[in-house]
């Protein structure tokens, strides 16, 4: 199996990134497994999609630190590949990370993945449904069950009367953006700080105004979906607990939240049922949902991460599931050929 993992730049990786994981165990496991860069797309004179792209030269790997470091020295094995001679192209970018910076580079996998999936390569996930999401607004195609009470605007007294009629508690954050950068929550009597807090945020676009959850002060509950269902393999699910470091009210790891292991629950699975529909109908095959209380608080259809976290609590190699998956869905192409579109296949 030939796979492409797509992320914001090979350079600024991490070793405790689920997609360094996945890409040890795709070697592991015998199969090639290329890192491509938003940059280093090419639709050539061939009306092909080829990229430059990276791989390491071993066969097998105990530590993603040291794959990592392999991968980005000058050991590692650089070539100008087919994109569309991949089994599956894999879209594992943070657009919110090159919005400001890059902003070219945010939907670079979703354009030159539509074009791979002409010619037969598995795009996870869809790229026509990643189109849908890249921004926090498609949290909001959800059904309202499952979702905090939410104005986007950047009309400042709209945003004051919604805290107002919340009594005076509110989440503010930005439409685009990602771990937990730009999150404020607003308190009875915050008065002056409530205006700087709003006009801090609406210098960057929308601004999301959400009803405080008071169970956030536990922390939430990071469940991985796979195939439009709790993401379980034998017998554990993929998922975390995230705490709250302190006064901060981001329990997001990268806000200084602390992991723990989490317990799932009826509450949550009912949550993951309400949602399954819209998650395979957009071809999601791989998704993180972030769940305080009974609700959603976040659905991370881009890049979810944190297998490892929840590798760490479970004790089972929930990486080997995702491969399982994609191994799976691979031969249904040897059998079927080209008879599912990409975005059935997704979730098959």
């Amino acid at each position: 199996m030939r796979v492409g993992l797509m992320v914001n730049d090979v350079a600024t990786e991490q070793s405790g990134y689920t997609t360094i994981r996945l890409a040890m165990q795709l070697v592991n496991h015998g199969h090639e497994a290329w890192l491509i860069g938003a940059a280093d797309f090419t639709y050539g004179t061939d009306e092909h999609i080829h990229a430059h792209a990276t791989t390491v030269r071993k066969k097998n790997y105990k530590s993603t630190v040291v794959f990592l470091e392999e991968l980005q020295s000058p050991k590692a094995r650089r070539e100008k590949i087919t994109v569309d001679d991949l089994d599956v192209l894999m879209l594992r970018s943070d657009p919110s990370q090159d919005a400001m910076s890059r902003p070219w580079a945010a939907s670079a996998g979703i354009v030159f993945g539509r074009v791979a999936m002409r010619h037969g390569v598995i795009v996870l996930n869809d790229p026509n449904g990643l189109a849908k999401a890249t921004n926090k607004m498609y949290f909001q195609l959800f059904p309202d069950e499952v979702r905090p009470l939410t104005l986007i605007s950047r009309e400042r007294e709209e945003i004051k009367s919604f805290i107002k009629d919340q009594g005076g508690s509110a989440v503010l954050k930005p439409l685009q953006g990602s771990g937990g950068s730009g999150v404020f929550l607003v308190k009875p009597g915050d008065g002056a700080n409530t205006n700087q807090m709003i006009e801090s945020l609406t210098r960057d676009g929308y601004v999301i105004a959400q009803e405080y959850l008071p169970a956030a002060a536990d922390g939430d509950t990071r469940l991985f979906m796979m195939n439009g269902r709790p993401f379980r393999y034998r017998g554990k699910y993929a998922a975390f607990r995230r705490v709250r470091s302190g006064e901060d009210m981001r329990s997001n790891i990268h806000a200084g939240g602390k992991l723990r292991e989490a317990e799932i629950t009826d509450q949550h699975l009912r949550l993951a049922e309400i949602i399954r529909p819209k998650l395979v109908q957009d071809g999601m095959f791989l998704v993180g949902i972030d769940i305080v209380g009974d609700k959603l608080m976040e659905i991370n259809v881009f890049s979810p991460g944190g297998l490892g976290s929840a590798q760490k609590f479970e004790k089972v190699s929930f990486t080997n599931g995702v491969i399982e998956a994609l191994e799976r869905k691979v031969d249904y192409m040897k059998y079927y050929h080209r008879n599912f579109d990409n975005v059935d296949l997704a979730t098959l």
